[in-house]
């Protein structure tokens, strides 16, 4: 178990015997829960952590192989799991973690209660005429040559993206420096990961309840991905709330709070 703590810098909290996961998204680490993970400590047991490559995680537990695919970081979360002998965990995911949480849950859903999503999607690619993924070949392709040449100057572009419009300098100037404090090797790996992964097919794989929290205005994850996701994966709950951008975890942490409450039944 020390392991696993040190490996994922793992951090518990709560009164509560429920297990409930938190995990972040791309270039992110687990401080971008802090407004939302401590309003659940009073009945649960509270786990957040980080991601390889992430944060204050173990970088030397970064595996090329391992860490090439999303199931890779699918296969971190069930070994956190193991290792802590978690039950009827309520895993929230947010953005690529929603699809990392799917794929733990498929491959152990013994150890899962609930999943919430927090702006999921299985494919970031468009796949036309009949998918709107939101991206390009090309809006990724680019996205992954500024990254290559301009370290500072893809997450200058990415941030804002992300965030939304309407969304507080200082909490987009915090993604930013977020996504620079990534190693760049491992950041652009993580990201090729990500975005060019395409999950739609294991959807109906997934037997654990879920709730699909959308916002209104995302695009990262627009809307029609969210209704594809919900069309898709069985046992699921769409809820599309009036947020912008693509962590409403961050800019609309009481509405957030508010929906995971009514659909956890706290």
């Amino acid at each position: 178990m020390a392991d696993i703590i040190h490996r994922h810098h793992v951090v518990q909290r709560g009164q509560g015997r429920r297990p409930m996961v938190f995990s972040h998204g791309f270039g992110c680490d687990q401080q971008m829960w802090r407004f939302v993970a401590p309003a659940f400590e009073a009945d649960h047991r509270v786990i957040v952590f980080d991601h390889i490559g992430c944060g204050r995680a173990d970088i030397t537990a970064y595996d090329e192989v391992r860490h090439a695919r999303i199931e890779g970081y699918a296969q971190d979360v069930n070994a956190l799991l193991d290792s802590l002998d978690l039950h009827d965990v309520v895993f929230v995911g947010h953005s690529v973690s929603a699809m990392i949480g799917v794929l733990a849950a498929i491959a152990k859903p013994e150890r899962f209660a609930q999943l919430v999503l927090i702006c999921p999607s299985p494919r970031y690619l468009d796949d036309p005429p009949g998918y709107a993924g939101g991206f390009s070949r090309a809006d990724i392709d680019g996205l992954f040559d500024l990254m290559e040449s301009s370290p500072q100057g893809w997450a200058s572009f990415l941030a804002p993206a992300v965030m939304g419009a309407e969304s507080p300098a200082d909490l987009t100037d915090e993604l930013r420096a977020s996504f620079c404090a990534s190693d760049p090797y491992i950041t652009r790996r993580f990201a090729q990961a990500v975005f060019l992964a395409d999950h739609r097919h294991v959807l109906p794989q997934c037997t654990v309840p879920s709730l699909i929290l959308q916002a209104g205005t995302d695009a990262i994850a627009p809307p029609a991905v969210g209704q594809f996701m919900h069309a898709h994966l069985p046992h699921s709950t769409l809820v599309v709330t009036d947020t912008v951008g693509h962590c409403p975890h961050l800019t609309d942490p009481a509405l957030t709070i508010e929906t995971l409450r009514r659909h956890l039944g706290g």
